[in-house]
């Protein structure tokens, strides 16, 4: 795994004071689409190492290189690499800046961005620090605002079964799963000093979420998603010791969770996987949504779980762009 991660051209720049890790990979085609892949938590820079040859080079991969990115992985400030934390202050809306701020360091005008949980958050923060650069948001995962639960009776009548199961999954989240939100969001150092000091319970606390958010949820997750990747990507934090930073760059930004936000114009694209909750109508209330792709599997780790699909989503999306 060593190997394979230091196989790609990875880089550490500063911005405002922080210091910013990402990957940087040129496809061969000199027409490629520069392309920003942007991670979530508990990930990490390395969920997108099996999509970086199917993007860079795709006539290698059964596409066409007409379809070739240049593709930019940044590690999230407070992640891994890009650490230690130099202030409080990166929101999405800071993050997305500086992301825009290296994509023109790196002599990309013109840009796309993709990503899911956290990316699917940071990505459209991206289109509206720089609109006039960003052809297109692609994100996979919930993005925009969630709804007010509960729904009435009407609001219920008016989404497809599909939405009502999502609205079944939120509040099934909302009472089974939300205490790691709640912990992280108020005490993002004591997660930390806690989960630096024993790998065990570093270990525990995110694979707890690998675990909880790929599918199908009955199955082992690692049936699903390969040992080697899931542990370099915790060794990342371990390491790094960054569950704190990390934390609080996710979960205890100073904008606040459901914030409303300006409607981007940028065409966006949304994959909803099987185990994620986006639901149309909400979602276009702060983005200009021009492609939807409902499908009936896959988890919130989409490009570990899904990478061909979400390849070739991330193609036909651009395609229409360029």
């Amino acid at each position: 795994m060593e190997q394979r991660i230091n196989a790609i051209p990875q880089f550490i720049t500063e911005v405002d004071g922080q210091p910013i890790h990402f990957a940087h990979v040129r496809s061969s085609s000199p027409d490629a689409t520069p392309l920003i892949l942007v991670h979530g938590w508990p990930g990490s820079f390395l969920e997108f190492l099996q999509l970086v040859g199917p993007l860079t080079e795709p006539q290698d991969h059964g596409g066409d290189a007409k379809d070739a990115f240049h593709v930019v992985i940044p590690s999230i400030p407070g992640f891994a690499f890009s650490s230690p934390l130099s202030d409080a202050s990166w929101d999405d809306g800071h993050i997305a800046r500086a992301f825009a701020e290296i994509m023109a360091r790196l002599g990309y005008e013109r840009f796309g961005t993709q990503g899911g949980d956290a990316g699917a958050g940071i990505g459209p923060e991206i289109a509206r620090a720089a609109p006039d650069r960003v052809i297109g948001v692609h994100v996979n995962g919930t993005t925009g605002p969630l709804p007010e639960l509960p729904l009435t009776d009407l609001e219920l009548a008016g989404l497809t079964p599909r939405e009502r199961h999502a609205i079944d999954d939120i509040q099934q989240f909302m009472w089974q799963q939300f205490a790691y939100i709640s912990l992280q969001s108020t005490r993002p150092g004591l997660i930390g000093t806690m989960l630096s000091d024993s790998p065990v319970a570093q270990l525990a606390w995110i694979m707890d979420k690998f675990q909880a958010w790929t599918w199908p949820i009955e199955k082992d997750v690692l049936q699903i998603l390969d040992r080697d990747v899931l542990l370099a990507n915790v060794s990342l934090y371990w390491f790094t010791r960054t569950a704190g930073s990390a934390a609080l760059t996710g979960y205890a930004q100073d904008s606040g969770w459901g914030t409303s936000k300006e409607r981007t114009a940028v065409p966006t694209a949304v994959l909803n996987f099987a185990h994620d909750y986006a639901i149309r109508k909400y979602v276009e209330k702060e983005n200009t949504v021009v492609r939807w792709n409902d499908v009936d599997r896959g988890g919130h780790f989409a490009a570990l779980e899904e990478p061909e699909l979400l390849t070739a989503d991330v193609r036909a999306f651009f395609r229409e762009l360029r």
